[in-house]
């Protein structure tokens, strides 16, 4: 029989991170910081609001686009977090997960030979779902001296004639980092230059512990170049949910439903009822829940000074990105044998793309009890390693 699975498809690499999490689910005592996800519940009024849903049976397809209530309060949560005005009929699609609106944003757009820059240590999907869209992927490798953040050189080198598109990972996963306005600014005017797209990935836009968030498509003549990515996962605890959105121009957000209808139809009608209560009255859980991460960011950043290991200050995300280039191991090395000895799992900086070797993501979406009980452990480990 002959091999009928796709050469695009069996050349792309499992994920990084599940690797580390399947085989910390089957190590007694074991500790994960691995996986991105809350450990709060999702508020009541939210859970409430799902289960009233499904006593008053509302259980049939929604639009494709998603419900009206909803990408009403989708405009209206934009509108008053970042003050940029969508057109809830026509500008916003509610998809299963930013990971899908991700999906569907590059395949709306790309041609093939087209390319997409995008800047590691950043979210595994990228990669792989340019290449599924049959772009070319232009890795910029950003620098721990930079705060990881996208320099104006760095994306002025990278941009050709076959750029289509820019994905902007910030806040960043795994490093944490930041854009702030002045940043931003510099990358818009060359976006505007050379006349390509921004694919912002905005999902952990709730969670940052310096200033507010300011979305790329809030500044002057950014918005109808803009793919806005965002969701509910993070911010509001609701990763099983699996809900997001996208903001675009109407005629990139056309495209991207039209992918939507005969891909998924619609995304869950449950979690869309849950997610108009999260949008309303979640302000108050998400400030919470941001206040508690900010306490546990504190917390390591202090363990790590404390043990002298190296790791520049995040201010956005659950994420801290420690430098473990002292130890003379991989990243895969560490955290193998960190897991191994210890019972610890993080994931090595290298699933998120080759300029993360010599670090590893540990994830505070964690309870503090459970991040002392590691970090003694990891302290241990180091110092071991320090003796040998």
């Amino acid at each position: 029989m002959r091999n009928f699975l796709s050469d695009k498809v069996t050349a792309l690499k499992p994920s990084g991170i599940r690797k580390f999490f399947d085989i910390v689910n089957e190590m007694k005592d074991a500790i994960s910081l691995g996986v991105g996800e809350p450990d709060f519940d999702t508020p009541w009024h939210i859970r409430d609001e799902g289960i009233y849903a499904l006593e008053r049976g509302r259980t049939f397809y929604t639009s494709n686009a998603g419900l009206k209530d909803l990408r009403e309060e989708i405009a209206n949560y934009i509108k008053r977090t970042q003050g940029i005005n969508y057109n809830p009929d026509n500008e916003i699609l509610v998809t299963v997960g930013g990971s899908e609106a991700i999906d569907i944003g590059l395949r709306a757009i790309i041609n093939p030979g087209d390319e997409v820059i995008i800047p590691q240590p950043s979210y595994v999907s990228y990669e792989p779902c340019a290449i599924l869209a049959g772009a070319k992927p232009v890795i910029i490798n950003l620098k721990a001296e930079n705060e990881f953040r996208l320099k104006p050189d760095e994306l002025l080198n990278a941009i050709t004639d076959k750029t289509k598109i820019l994905i902007l990972p910030y806040p960043n996963n795994p490093t944490g980092a930041i854009m702030e306005k002045e940043d931003l600014e510099a990358v818009a005017r060359i976006i505007k230059e050379k006349d390509i797209l921004v694919m912002s990935d905005e999902i952990y836009s709730a969670l940052t512990y310096k200033d507010r968030h300011i979305s790329i498509a809030s500044l002057d003549g950014m918005k109808e170049r803009t793919i806005l990515i965002n969701g509910f996962s993070k911010a509001y605890a609701m990763t099983g949910w699996r809900l997001g959105f996208a903001c675009a121009p109407k005629e990139i957000t056309a495209q991207m439903t039209k992918i939507h209808q005969y891909a998924i139809m619609c995304a869950p009608t449950t979690s869309q009822y849950a997610a108009v209560s999260a949008l309303r009255n979640g302000d108050n859980d998400v400030e919470m829940m941001r206040q508690s991460y900010n306490q546990r960011r504190r917390f390591l950043l202090n363990a790590f000074k404390e043990m002298g290991l190296e790791c520049f200050e995040p201010y956005g995300a659950f994420y801290v990105f420690p430098c473990i280039k002292e130890f003379n191991m991989t990243s895969e090395e560490f955290a193998t044998k960190l897991l191994m000895e210890e019972k610890v799992a993080v994931v090595p900086g290298t699933a998120f793309g080759e300029c993360g070797e010599g670090f590893v993501r540990i994830s505070y979406a964690y309870s503090l009890e459970n991040l002392k009980e590691a970090i003694s452990r990891i302290e241990n480990f180091i110092k071991k390693l320090r003796k040998e």
